[in-house]
């Protein structure tokens, strides 16, 4: 479907609706092309609207939250990309030992604040990246935690922008994966325990270093790119086939954490994805291991 073709589906949306907008700013990797169109709806109603017309019309509709599991093609993505990043979708509410937070709340500023409140649990995911909505799409956590172990609640838009409830006992999270399939991701409620602020802060600087310690450095465009094998670690099976600052134009695997991939200021999507394919095949050479990505290609 032409551009043109698709903002006439759209056109009663106009403020919120903008036509090839590049998207390497809103990833972890800060490469890649344009949204064929890019939505920012400002309310819930906004995004009802805009969700029941992808739909109703069969327009393709993806959700970009904090881009770091996404690695988004040269040539940019066809369809309808929506970006909850206005206020409406990123509130923080603390009621006793319950927090809700809005799918477009980024997760240092939720553990941050849970932090304030003296409630523990979260702070295991410090210094990890991303929004609320993808975290609980995807599981985020490791051995030391996982955000699902402390969801109660989770709600969600359908196809025909009404919003739901998905309880507990509907909902299943396992390793970087949940059955949270649904269109749009609205907000989580969690269940923590109380502790004191200092005990927390002392864990999250614990986690902070450990995990900082193994990843590429703050200023470096990187991603995670595969997920640990069952009983392995993706990251040992890389650099024991001898992967470790292996190159492909400007991308490189790094040398904190082998499951990274560095994008340099002059990589491309496609040196990263020839990468992706070099170590895949190094890996299945040596080992007989078939890694599986962690990351979505757009």
């Amino acid at each position: 479907m032409a551009a043109s073709e698709l903002l006439k589906h759209l056109e009663e949306f106009g403020e919120i609706v903008k036509p090839r907008q590049p998207l390497a700013a809103h990833t972890v990797f800060k490469v890649g092309g344009a949204a064929e169109v890019l939505v920012q709806p400002r309310t819930p109603a906004e995004l009802a609207n805009v969700v029941r017309r992808c739909f109703e019309r069969k327009l393709p509709m993806r959700v970009l939250g904090g881009g770091c599991n996404i690695l988004v093609r040269d040539e940019g993505v066809p369809g309808v990309i929506v970006r909850l990043n206005e206020p409406a979708f990123a509130q923080v509410t603390v009621t006793g030992q319950r927090v809700h937070a809005g799918s477009g709340v980024t997760l240092r500023a939720l553990i941050s604040e849970t932090a304030r409140h003296g409630l523990a649990g979260l702070e295991t995911l410090v210094g990890t990246v991303g929004t609320v909505g993808g975290a609980l799409r995807h599981n985020a956590g490791d051995r030391s935690g996982e955000i699902g172990h402390f969801v109660r609640r989770v709600e969600i838009m359908d196809t025909s922008g009404r919003t739901q409830a998905r309880e507990r006992d509907d909902l299943q999270f396992s390793y970087r994966t949940s059955n949270l399939d649904d269109p749009v991701i609205l907000a989580g409620e969690f269940e923590l325990e109380r502790d004191s602020e200092s005990a927390i802060v002392k864990r999250m600087r614990k986690a902070w270093i450990q995990r900082k310690a193994r990843q590429p450095f703050s200023f470096q465009a990187a991603g995670r790119i595969f997920k640990n094998p069952r009983g392995l670690s993706a990251a040992a099976l890389i650099e024991q086939a001898g992967l470790v600052g292996t190159r492909v134009g400007g991308a490189v695997v790094s040398d904190r954490d082998a499951n990274f991939i560095i994008a340099e200021p002059n990589a491309s999507v496609r040196d990263i994805l020839r990468l992706i394919d070099l170590v895949r095949a190094r890996v299945q050479e040596r080992f007989q291991v078939e890694l599986e990505l962690e990351i979505s290609i757009w």
